[in-house]
This record gives structure tokens, C-alpha cells and sequence, in this order.
């Protein structure tokens, strides 16, 4: 059974979640404290957190960064009150896959968390179709220093792994496979998003940023994350 982590204060809503993802098959654990889920993510598998920004404690920003900074890729979907982009940007940044902006309708969250589901699922990247290049295994796409491994889903540099969110593993992979052909914004939100997913252009192009920072020499230059102005970009490599 699919386990989902709740990190979230406000009682009400956490409850309304329980039910309402129980009732669709999941199994879960609600926490109300920010360093209480810290520890609890941490001590626990779980496939998916969905993550409350205001927390006494900790909050969801330091929840989310710290988790990151440990290693751990479990999805984190962000659940927050604020509607300025510079905030859901910041949770982003700070290695989010997603959010989703209170008040939020359940079946929306729902769909979200299947998407995310979906596409952060290993066995599922392994059947999709391969780079067929002859320096390439089925499961790792190899470029000057950097190793992609979809079978660990797992980003290296040097021989050492890199600290990536499953969304830029994802976002990387779809260019990668597709090396040398312009993919439009439209076309990345529904391999990297999934299809009825409302995520900005400029969601995309921070995430493509901030891939560039882990796998280019000189990301002012970018060698292998083209863009295309007016399209979209394009893996050189």
C-alpha cells in the first residue's frame, strides 16, 4: 500500500487528508510538528510527503531543505497559504516537486499526487523507451563527467552523486532521451508534470536553472541544457 507522510498543523485539514486519501486506497501518517517530521520522514519509507509550509518549529521550507540535504528523494508536494510566486518558487528551490495553494480542492490534490506518483516511480522510468547510444547501458545515460541512473534514480558527477529533486531527475531524463531535439515547455509539462497539470513556464525554466548549476561547467554557458528562445530546450551532448 502506498504509505504518504502528512506534515501539517491545522487539525482540520490534516483530518480532512486522512479521510480522504484513505479512502482512495493510501495509507496515512499524520504529523503536526516540523522537526517531528523530520524525524519521522527519516525514520519511516514513505512514497510520497505532503508538506504544510506553516509549522511551528520548523517550517516547511527548513523541513523540506533539511530532508534534501540528507539525501532523501520521497516526492514532497507542498501545501501552502501563500500566493506570491517568490514563495512557491523558494519551496522549489529548496527541493519541492510540487504545490499546491490553499484553499485547494481535493480532487485536484488527488490528481497531483497520482501524477507525482507516477512519474517518480523507478520501474516505471526503466520501462520507458532508452537512449540508444552504444556508450549507454539500458539505465544510465552517460555525458562528459555526468552519469544519469535511472535504475537508482540517481544524478553523478565525478563518480559522486548529486544532490538533484525527483523533478529534476525527471526533467533531465526527458531531455536526455531526446538529445538533439527541441521539446517544447508544453511538451516537458506533460513528461515531467503529467497530462491536466497546471504548472507556469517559469517553474520549468527554474528547474532547468538550477539542473544547469549541478551538471554544467560554466552554467552562464551552458553546454548540454540549450534553450531555444520562444520553444523550449534542447539536450546537446
Amino acid at each position: 500500500m502506498t504509505k504518504i507522510l502528512v506534515i501539517e498543523d491545522e487539525s482540520g485539514i490534516a483530518f480532512g487528508l486522512e479521510s480522504d486519501l484513505q479512502t482512495e486506497g493510501y495509507e496515512v501518517a499524520l504529523v503536526s510538528d516540523g522537526a517531528e517530521g523530520v524525524s519521522r520522514a527519516r525514520a519511516e519509507a514513505f512514497d510520497l510527503i505532503l508538506l504544510d509550509v506553516m509549522l511551528p518549529t520548523k517550517d516547511g521550507f527548513e523541513v523540506c531543505r533539511e530532508l534534501r540535504r540528507s539525501g532523501m528523494r520521497t516526492p514532497i508536494i507542498m501545501l501552502t497559504a501563500k500566493t506570491h510566486e517568490a514563495e512557491k518558487i523558494l519551496g522549489l528551490d529548496m527541493g519541492a516537486d510540487d504545490y499546491v495553494t490553499k484553499p485547494f480542492s481535493p480532487r485536484e490534490l488527488r490528481a497531483r499526487i497520482r501524477a507525482l506518483l507516477r512519474r517518480t516511480h523507478p520501474k516505471a522510468d526503466a520501462e520507458q523507451k532508452k537512449d540508444s547510444s552504444n556508450n549507454e547501458s539500458k539505465d544510465i545515460y552517460r555525458f562528459d563527467s555526468i552519469e544519469l541512473d535511472l535504475g537508482r534514480f540517481e544524478l553523478r558527477r565525478n563518480g559522486h552523486s548529486v544532490d538533484a529533486t525527483t523533478t529534476e531527475l525527471k526533467l533531465l531524463a526527458a531531455m536526455v532521451r531526446n538529445r538533439g531535439r527541441v521539446l517544447t515547455r508544453d511538451r516537458l509539462l506533460d513528461e515531467v508534470w503529467g497530462e491536466g497539470i497546471s504548472v507556469t513556464d517559469r517553474v520549468i525554466d527554474n528547474h532547468v536553472v538550477a539542473l544547469r548549476k549541478k551538471i554544467e561547467s560554466h552554467p552562464g554557458e551552458p553546454r548540454y541544457l540549450i534553450s531555444v528562445r520562444g520553444v523550449g530546450y534542447r539536450f546537446d551532448g
